[in-house]
């Protein structure tokens, strides 16, 4: 596959298999198709739902991989803090605190960020924010915590701190490179992500492969520095009411990061990591799929059950919902580990 012919990964998401309904009062009002892709603790693609080669911008969840090559160039950060770096935080006053923090630490300011001026994320805060009188601001919006852990990593290198969004400067570079080292992939493309940075394309084995070897990386290692920080804070990764919050939380050794446009990355501590993408980029069917995607790999947790309830509303009561209809996947099959073959 050409991920720079538009053509073709236009056909990949035109073609890509539903992977969810809508139910309303017992009817099939909508479906929302997609991609899902698993690979093994080997890094090898053991099932998928559509093209497991498919390119696609994971947009921010990339960023435990972009954490990984600031970690790598001296970042050296708590783990609330580091995590932050990871997140696409909601915008919480804890979420605000630990920016700052993580500016001072190293000299910087809120004047430094250069990430789009934004409310905060969550619409508890959002609405709380603008009771209390503030306007858009860099440090509200959702990407504050990675640009100020790019400017921190910049101040330790001695980089430029005034250029550090350019896709030439050699924090961008070096991302570029981890991302293409741990995922065993080609960073084929690159564009402008909604903050102002540049967005890195993965393919969907690529990015399933990533998070796998992440969760699995040996104690003492960068990747186990990072996927640590993701464990212990996961407040901090997103934000009291995340769905990706209560999934890392809720299963033992699980990361995940969720991005803009329906992306989902997934890690277990086995090596496994999973890859998911909605075709038309409708968040709520993005945290249900992964759930099904979960359960299929033999994860039972009580956080599942959170993540695959959907509830679509009449007259403000519940009648019907989101729900996964994944099907057998089009490549491979799902073994649980330990479970003979049939």
């Amino acid at each position: 596959m050409n991920p720079l012919d538009a053509q073709t990964v236009s056909a990949a998401l035109a073609s890509a298999p539903v992977l969810a309904r809508v139910d309303r009062s017992g009817f099939v009002e909508s479906v929302y198709h997609g991609l899902v892709t698993v690979t093994g603790s080997d890094g090898g693609v053991e099932a998928a739902w559509g093209p497991s080669d498919a390119v696609i911008f994971p947009r921010s969840s990339n960023k435990p991989l972009q954490a990984l090559a600031m970690v790598r160039a001296g970042l050296d950060l708590p783990d609330e803090l580091l995590a932050l770096v990871c997140s696409s935080h909601s915008g919480e006053q804890f979420h605000i605190d630990g920016v700052r923090a993580i500016l001072e630490r190293h000299g910087l300011s809120e004047a430094d960020l250069q990430n789009t001026p934004d409310l905060p994320y969550d619409e508890v805060d959002r609405k709380r924010w603008t009771r209390e009188g503030h306007e858009p601001v860099p440090i509200a919006q959702n990407c504050s915590g990675k640009h100020a852990g790019m400017l921190a990593t910049c101040t330790i290198n001695g980089w430029d701190t005034t250029t550090y969004r350019d896709p030439n400067h050699p924090v961008q570079q070096l991302m570029a490179e981890t991302l293409a080292e741990i995922a065993d992939d080609e960073v084929a493309a690159m564009g402008v992500d909604g903050c102002g940075a540049p967005v890195m394309s993965l393919s969907m084995a690529g990015l399933a492969r990533a998070f796998g070897r992440l969760a699995a990386a040996p104690e003492g290692t960068h990747e186990w520095r990072v996927a640590r920080a993701i464990r212990n804070a996961p407040a901090f990764l997103g934000g009291s009411r995340r769905d990706v919050s209560t999934l890392v939380s809720g299963v033992p050794g699980l990361i995940a990061k969720d991005g803009a446009e329906a992306c989902y990355a997934i890690g277990l501590p086995d090596g496994r990591g999973v890859a998911v993408k909605i075709a038309d980029g409708a968040q709520r069917a993005r945290p249900v799929v992964a759930a099904a995607v979960l359960r299929r790999m033999g994860i039972d947790s009580p956080a599942l059950d959170e993540l695959a309830k959907a509830d679509i509303l009449g007259h403000g009561k519940r009648v019907g919902g989101v729900t996964e209809a994944l099907g057998e996947p089009t490549t491979g099959r799902l073994l649980v580990p330990g479970a003979g073959a049939e």
